[in-house]
């Protein structure tokens, strides 16, 4: 009966010695995340600060953005219309070119008004 107390509280010892090692452990690991969570807690109120200015700004973009937003369509009909009208359609092979003309008609000579000749 001895044997048997005698294993029954070294057993009893070795498991309280190894509840005591795996709380440790553990302990350990919660320390190390409770000091990443306060280092990101620290990064969030800094984010937090540098942010405020921004909202007011934010609220003029957004309704800037919706205008544009609502403007798309209308703008997207006005491109279509430009590019059908712009679109290149190769002139048939058999037609002859036209005679180049100056773009603005005859030229005259602005030097003989200088002079005071008007020749009508």
């Amino acid at each position: 009966m001895t044997t048997l107390v005698i294993l029954t509280v070294i057993e009893i010892v070795l498991l309280i010695g190894g509840l005591a090692l795996y709380l440790f452990i553990v302990g350990g690991q919660l320390t190390r995340v409770a000091d990443l969570l306060e280092d990101c807690a620290e990064l969030v109120w800094k984010i937090r600060d540098n942010a405020e200015p921004i909202e007011p700004g934010v609220e003029h973009i957004n309704s800037t953005g919706g205008v544009v937003a609502g403007a798309l369509p209308l703008l997207y009909g006005m491109g279509e219309g430009i590019v059908v009208g712009a679109t290149y359609e190769p002139e048939p092979e058999d037609k002859e070119p036209e005679p180049a003309v100056p773009a603005m008609g005859t030229r005259r000579s602005r030097l003989t008004e200088a002079v005071g000749y008007h020749p009508d």
